[in-house]
């Protein structure tokens, strides 16, 4: 495994994080597909041994079990201090709204309840998961700073953003002597890459590390053309951001298979050895054994420039989807609400 700092923080985290959001109670969440508990741990347990010390759950994952699981592993097979525990929270609910309950204070109960599920003093990157529009942004990045002030958390990253909203966020930060946003967590793989449009050059100029998520694209480029999988049978959100542009995506799919038959390595190698060349550390997603073992190998493929350019030669522009789509209005702006 290799290691590298995340960003501007003083975190140093391993060149492939483990995504937890197929961990959790099935019958508690929106995925029928995760994980119980069990193999959770063995998971886990695994990427431990294979040298992966960053972990990224969420309180919004199968109703907080995944944070438990993750939590109780952690306890068990690792180190804490040798350990950086990624969380999320989501916006304010319309209730809370309704209640009164700001920004901050909302951010307050959000990270207690996340420590207490996780069994944790602190969390080390605490992660804003969508852009709250219905709530003063001022109000975001103080609640935030007021938790890492309190000890809580140690830094604080921002997911599922436009380049504009976190250049915007962090310029109130900085303002206001506020802790400012070290990471983003957005949507970019082989087959979707409109973060290159404005957010990698950002990311680049003010060193905020990039850890995206759906790195597999739900495990369309780790597996041969018409091979399938429970998840990709079950996921219904990944098949909303993936189904509309699968012919386009296939050509790119077909390369993939192509190039890790000719080096004699997994499809998941090939297509994390390239996102490793854009991005600090990728979120990869787990649910069996293997998944681990190759996201851990694609740190050490390294792919010739000519082959970079041979998989990323049919890309052609997608439309945003899943959560990006709301940002931009494509699926109806709550920026009107």
């Amino acid at each position: 495994m290799q290691y590298t700092r995340l960003g501007n923080s003083e975190l140093n985290v391993s060149r492939i994080c483990m995504g937890c959001m197929g961990f959790g109670d099935a019958q508690k969440g929106q995925h029928s597909w995760t994980v119980d508990e069990e193999h959770s741990r063995e998971i886990i347990k695994k990427g431990l041994k294979l040298g992966i010390n960053f972990f990224d759950t969420a309180i919004g994952y199968q109703n907080g079990t995944s944070e438990q699981y993750l939590g109780r592993a952690l306890r068990d097979y690792g180190k804490r201090e040798n350990i950086v525990v990624a969380t999320k929270f989501l916006p304010r609910t319309q209730e809370e709204i309704e209640k009164g309950i700001t920004g901050q204070q909302h951010i307050g109960n959000m990270i207690d309840r996340s420590l207490m599920n996780l069994g944790m003093d602190h969390v080390d990157l605490y992660i804003c998961h969508m852009w709250d529009y219905r709530t003063p942004l001022y109000e975001i990045m103080e609640g935030l700073n007021h938790v890492v002030k309190a000890g809580k958390v140690r830094f604080i990253g921002i997911s599922n953003c436009l380049a504009y909203q976190l250049a915007k966020a962090n310029a109130l930060a900085e303002r206001e002597g506020f802790a400012k946003f070290v990471s983003v967590q957005g949507h970019y793989n082989l087959i979707f890459r409109e973060e290159e449009r404005e957010m990698v050059r950002l990311c680049e100029e003010d060193n905020i590390a990039m850890t995206p998520y759906s790195a597999l694209a739900g495990g369309r480029l780790s597996k041969q053309p018409g091979e399938s999988s429970r998840r990709l049978r079950e996921d219904s959100y990944a098949k909303g951001k993936y189904e509309a542009t699968a012919g386009q995506d296939s050509e790119i799919i077909s390369r993939v298979a192509e190039l890790a038959a000719k080096k004699g390595v997994s499809m998941t190698e090939v297509s994390l050895s390239w996102l490793l060349t854009k991005v600090t550390s990728p979120v990869v997603g787990a649910t069996k054994l293997h998944h681990v073992e190759g996201a851990v190998k694609a740190v050490d493929l390294v792919l010739e420039d000519d082959e970079l350019a041979y998989l990323e030669e049919p890309y052609v522009p997608h439309r945003p989807v899943g959560v990006m789509a709301q940002n931009t209005g494509a699926a109806g702006s709550p920026k009107s609400e």
